[in-house]
């Protein structure tokens, strides 16, 4: 079988090394607007199965497609990727000593079938000082992330605690893409 992962995330690409030895990487431009209102929860799932859609269309029904989007957030506010470091710096200011929700959808492509879902890790800042925020963002990590950090790097020392499956806060739930593919595969 011809698996492909239609993202660019080395992140991605390490998580789903567990599973599969040999997949494509194919990736397509895609509109990651999502209609107003949408709560972040939601809007994984949408982008997930948009981003498999357009690598589907491109390659056919044949392959077993797997797309993911992340999203942080925070009290009902989707935090995406920083537009800039003030935007970097103002999220990481947002999350500082607070809680907050990293949501991963994930969608599978399967001979003309999609399945998705959506996994959620609830994560835990301790407070930030701005000389921290202010070294972080000199790392350059925050800049490509969702909710300007990223749970598995350097950000990873702001985090107190999480609830919930550690995959799902780097960006591709195992759990659940394990289901997916089960129901994908036994049709």
């Amino acid at each position: 079988m011809r698996i492909i992962l239609a993202s660019k995330s080395p992140r991605r690409r390490e998580l789903l090394s567990e599973l599969y030895r040999d997949f494509e990487i194919i990736t397509e431009e895609t509109d990651e607007t999502l209609p107003v209102g949408v709560h972040p929860r939601e809007g994984v799932a949408i982008l997930a199965v948009r981003k498999g859609a357009a690598v589907k269309a491109k390659i056919g029904d044949e392959a077993l497609i797997i797309s993911s989007d992340t999203l942080v957030e925070l009290d009902g506010v989707a935090l995406g990727k920083p537009q800039d470091e003030a935007d970097a710096a103002r999220m990481l200011r947002s999350l500082s000593g607070k809680a907050h929700n990293v949501h991963t959808g994930v969608a599978v492509h399967y001979r003309g079938k999609v399945y998705s879902g959506t996994d959620s890790t609830a994560v835990h800042f301790r407070p930030i000082t701005e000389e921290e925020i202010a070294e972080y963002i000199a790392s350059r990590e925050p800049m490509d992330k969702a909710g300007s950090y990223a749970i598995q790097g350097i950000g990873g020392k702001f985090i107190t605690g999480f609830e919930g499956d550690y995959d799902t806060g780097v960006g591709l739930s195992m759990r659940l893409l394990g289901e997916l593919i089960c129901l994908a595969t036994e049709e």
